[in-house]
């Protein structure tokens, strides 16, 4: 693990044209740089990972609270800021180091591996893509065409043999876009292999834009009360006298939310994923259960918008528990106690559940599908 990943967000972001600097503008619900930051953490592989940016934007890095990453002040321009980096790791024994862009989050995890993994051979590795388009070059009225075969267009994150790379930054004599370029201009042998052509680069405020894809769901469950059990809504144990009858622990709340989050999904419903015939969920924490489908619909590029809640029995009365229960289910969630409401509902003593024989639980839930 002796190899580095370093971001350079030190840039003065003009052409992004915004207040907030563009490393610190919210791209898919979250920072742009930390898109970086978050993929080179779950590779695991890095020993060390440094984030390099602008003076001016100190407050701005402080605000977010990043653990583990060593944040050093960029210089006037890419190639100084890229040498400033690579000295600040030069104590720690580093042999490899990748650099990347963060005005590029798209990056895959599988593009990172194949860099990595391309070092054992190589000192220098960069990503391309070759364009469809035809090209063409104009010297002053003169206009030439360019085989497209030849052109690549260079991504980042390129990776390098860290001491052969440091040695061409300190002897730089020119400014340069991309730390390849120091390879080539020193003659030395570069490996180039395919990029990814999600792996843009946002440079305006109009690549930041996202489509995103709004789908609702709705989720119903009922629990018999009985004497001897525990009562759990929402994940949070309730004094009672009575608890719910279940094959898990019984929480129509969350199971409720469970179902209506799947079915905004389009990914079933909990009796599919936690059948009630297998004795491993037997007595199941139901915040667990929740948590492996927030996990679920992560990966399929799903998050959650709100959740509406309608918890339905006569008692207990849920005003003196609907703070707890959100502050549980949004950290389930990994969502904001905003984007969360619960109303506690009686059924006038009617019925079932008037007669405190049952608790139910109804669910309308929205979810954000990133295109």
């Amino acid at each position: 693990m002796n190899s580095c990943f370093i971001i350079l967000a030190g840039g003065e972001s003009e052409r992004f044209n915004s207040k907030i600097p563009k490393p610190y503008h919210l791209y898919k619900d979250k920072p742009l740089l930390l898109h970086s930051i978050d993929k080179a953490k779950s590779y695991r592989k890095f020993c060390r990972i440094v984030l390099v940016i602008n003076k001016k934007h100190k407050s701005y890095i402080s605000k977010l609270k990043i653990k583990n990453i060593n944040v050093v002040v960029g210089g006037k321009t890419r190639a100084e800021s890229a040498y400033k980096a690579l000295l600040s790791i030069k104590g720690y024994n580093i042999k490899n180091v990748l650099i990347h862009d963060a005005a590029r989050p798209n990056f895959s995890i599988k593009l990172l591996d194949k860099l990595y993994k391309g070092l054992k051979l190589n000192d220098c590795i960069i990503p391309a893509i070759q364009t469809s388009d035809s090209i063409k070059q104009k010297n002053s009225n003169i206009v030439t065409n360019l085989e497209r075969e030849n052109i690549y267009l260079i991504q980042t994150p390129q990776a390098f043999n860290y001491k052969k790379l440091l040695k061409l930054q300190t002897n730089k004599g020119i400014e340069v876009t991309d730390d390849a370029n120091l390879f080539v201009k020193a003659g030395k042998k570069i490996k180039i292999i395919k990029g990814e052509v999600n792996n843009n680069k946002i440079t305006t405020s109009s690549d930041i834009k996202v489509d995103n894809l709004i789908k609702y769901g709705l989720g119903f469950d009922v629990h018999r009360l009985v004497p001897n059990k525990k009562l759990y809504l929402g994940g949070i144990k309730i004094p009672s006298l009575l608890g719910t009858l279940g094959h898990s622990d019984g929480d129509p709340v969350l199971h409720a939310v469970t179902d209506a989050i799947l079915g905004a999904c389009s990914m079933g419903d909990i009796g599919e994923k936690f059948s009630d015939k297998n004795k491993k969920f037997k007595n199941i924490r139901s915040t667990i259960l929740l948590d492996k489908i927030i996990k679920q619909i992560k990966d399929n590029g799903y998050k959650i918008n709100n959740l509406d809640i309608n918890i339905i029995t006569q008692k207990p009365k849920i005003q003196n528990y609907k703070k707890k229960i959100s502050n549980c289910i949004a950290k389930i969630c990994n969502i904001s106690t905003t984007q969360i409401n619960i109303k506690g509902k009686t059924t006038e003593k009617l019925g079932v559940i008037g007669k405190e024989k049952a608790i139910a639980c109804e669910v309308i839930a929205s979810v954000i599908k990133n295109d």
